[in-house]
């Protein structure tokens, strides 16, 4: 990302993928970055106050804009991901919400793409402004 624009978009690949009622797998999604409202007004909802682990819940589902071909992503879509996806979408908010985005920019060596490359694990976190093709970390595009 150059020029000082303010990422507010990132998009993901989860690890395994969510499996809706007919079968589909939605794997590919967009989360934006959280705003006060998005972690203020859940701790009003009864299910959090019943239960705080339901916090990230919420969360996750008010900032996840995109996910497949769903036409929402809710709090049920949220609740029914696999664990590992749940713990990448939980990782993925902390980074861009509390830590920054951990990015760095880089260049593809064979296509002179430009792409932001997340130093702690290697995944990378692409803005919403191309078609490249996003690679994983290890010189490999996603399966």
């Amino acid at each position: 990302m150059s020029g000082g624009a303010l990422q507010t978009e990132f998009e993901f690949t989860l690890p395994n993928g969510y499996v809706d009622d007919e079968g589909t797998l939605h794997r590919d999604g967009v989360m934006r970055l959280a705003t006060a409202a998005d972690e203020i007004l859940p701790l009003k909802d009864p299910r959090v106050r019943s239960n705080e682990a339901y916090l990230s819940i919420i969360l996750l589902a008010r900032v996840t804009t995109k996910l497949g071909s769903l036409d929402n992503v809710n709090p049920h879509v949220v609740e029914n991901l696999f664990v590992s996806d749940l713990a990448y979408l939980q990782d993925l908010y902390e980074r861009v919400n509390l830590r920054g985005a951990d990015a760095v920019e880089t260049v593809c060596p064979d296509c002179g793409e430009e792409f932001d490359v997340e130093v702690s694990s290697g995944a990378s976190l692409t803005p919403i402004t191309g078609d490249a093709e996003v690679t994983n970390g290890l010189g490999m595009g996603n399966p």
